[in-house]
């Protein structure tokens, strides 16, 4: 595709639409590979999916294959699930989440998200479904952003309780979180530190993209 061998020189914008939740959305060619972008930020593919695909690997894709479900908060494009399935192979059921119908069905037209046959989508707000699901999980992948904002009840101590209680024994979160300033880097300090230790690990994976920081938290039993 011709498209596809330009945009190793120059990215080449093929789809743009406005959403009421993510404002403006595009689809790009960028170095040979499909991504969807946000006005200010990466969706999905791109540096996105490099970023936690660092945070799969800290946590061990043969682990990951062993499971039985995985929920994913905050799905966009779908890039994560896409590499639980294509590179990490993994069989069991993925329960995503959604809040933006528009996104989804860009997923679905350029990246074929429908096509996932252990995918279980919800078009709903994440803290709602937090709160009514009675299923529990082996990983949580925590990834909501509105552009370059994170929701403030991702930081706070009810939402978080919740995570934790939805976690199956010996699981994990995979928590991909924006620092733009000083007062986001504090703000993630004070989440690690005033976590609960007795009953979980918790730890930050040292940055490979500027602006962000990977928070991995395990619970021990």
């Amino acid at each position: 595709m011709i498209q596809k061998l330009f945009s190793y020189l120059v990215p080449i914008k093929i789809y743009q639409t406005k959403s009421a939740i993510s404002k403006s959305i595009e689809v790009t060619w960028a170095n040979g590979e499909l991504v969807l972008d946000s006005e200010n930020t990466n969706y999905s593919y791109g540096s996105l999916q490099r970023i936690l695909k660092i945070g799969l690997k800290n946590i061990g894709f043969e682990k990951i294959t062993a499971m039985d479900s995985v929920l994913v908060l905050g799905v966009a494009g779908g890039s994560v699930i896409k590499t639980l399935v294509d590179e990490i192979k993994f069989k069991g059921k993925i329960t995503g989440v959604e809040i933006d119908a528009e996104i989804i069905e860009i997923a679905n037209n350029y990246f074929k998200l429908n096509e996932i046959q252990n995918l279980d989508l919800h078009i709903e707000d994440a803290f709602e479904f937090v709160l009514k699901t009675k299923d529990k999980y082996n990983l949580i992948i925590i990834d909501i952003f509105q552009d370059t904002m994170m929701p403030n009840f991702l930081f706070e101590k009810f939402f978080i309780h919740r995570i934790c209680h939805l976690l199956k024994s010996n699981g994990f979160v995979l928590f991909n979180t924006m620092c733009l300033n000083e007062k986001d880097n504090l703000r993630n300090e004070h989440y690690v530190t005033e976590f609960y230790k007795n009953q979980f690990k918790i730890k930050t994976i040292p940055r490979i993209e500027m602006h962000n920081e990977l928070i991995v938290i395990e619970k021990l039993n």
